[in-house]
């Protein structure tokens, strides 16, 4: 099975070296699946043919705000919307969850309440799990179709799942301890609060359930949503 990829920004030059990009965490993520990738970097303008050039998508994480003005943006709204219509599988991480989110009608925007980082405790889909969160944008309306199956303290809308084909999470279940030690060493310092920034240090060595969440991934691909 072929999952295209749609790189939505790139990894820190920190991590490059250690850790590869995003497509290279996301297929480290899911490897052992029996699944094959091809990369599409929709924010260097790089994008398939057509939903039918993979046979699922997963969209990563970016730097960048759904709602920005960028030029990948608005094709890569329409690529979605047509995924979506041809009822191939889709997951969103991060941004992804946000993108999609917007794409199908829903409103995502910087929260006032600021950033969530750090391991996180989540219910998802009635399963306590606990994943890493990088983010300060959140969606705050999700679409009409979609399904509400996740949240946590401080991000109400954490998974939404679209019929038997889409799921979407707003956590990072590709970061390991090395890539949020390196966000919290290198890229946090001026952005995220300082109290914030310390408290996801000391969290840094509690188990996470990337696995569990892999799975899930997995699963959206070969059964459905």
């Amino acid at each position: 099975m072929k999952i295209g990829i749609l790189q939505t920004g790139h990894a820190p030059d920190i991590v490059l070296p250690e850790l590869g990009d995003y497509d290279t965490m996301m297929a480290r993520m899911l490897d052992g699946q029996g699944f094959d990738f091809v990369t599409y970097s929709v924010v260097d303008e790089e994008f398939p043919d057509g939903p039918q050039d993979a046979d699922g998508w997963l969209i990563t994480g970016s730097k960048h705000g759904a709602y920005e003005d960028h030029a990948w943006i608005p094709p890569l709204e329409d690529l979605i919307r047509a995924i979506h219509a041809a009822n191939l599988p889709m997951v969103g991480i991060c941004f992804g969850h946000q993108i999609i989110a917007q794409a199908l009608g829903g409103t995502v925007v910087k929260h006032p309440n600021g950033w969530r980082v750090g391991a996180t405790e989540y219910d998802i889909e009635g399963t306590p799990l606990t994943l890493n969160a990088w983010h300060q944008d959140q969606v705050i309306e999700a679409p009409e179709e979609a399904e509400l199956v996740g949240r946590a303290e401080g991000c109400d809308i954490a998974a939404l799942r679209y019929g038997d084909h889409i799921f979407t999470v707003q956590p990072h279940p590709e970061f390991n301890a090395t890539m949020m030690d390196r966000l919290i060493e290198h890229r946090a310092i001026g952005v995220v609060p300082d109290p914030l920034r310390d408290h996801a240090r000391g969290r840094l060595a509690m188990p996470t359930d990337n696995s569990t969440m892999a799975t899930r991934i997995a699963d959206v691909f070969r059964k459905g949503a």
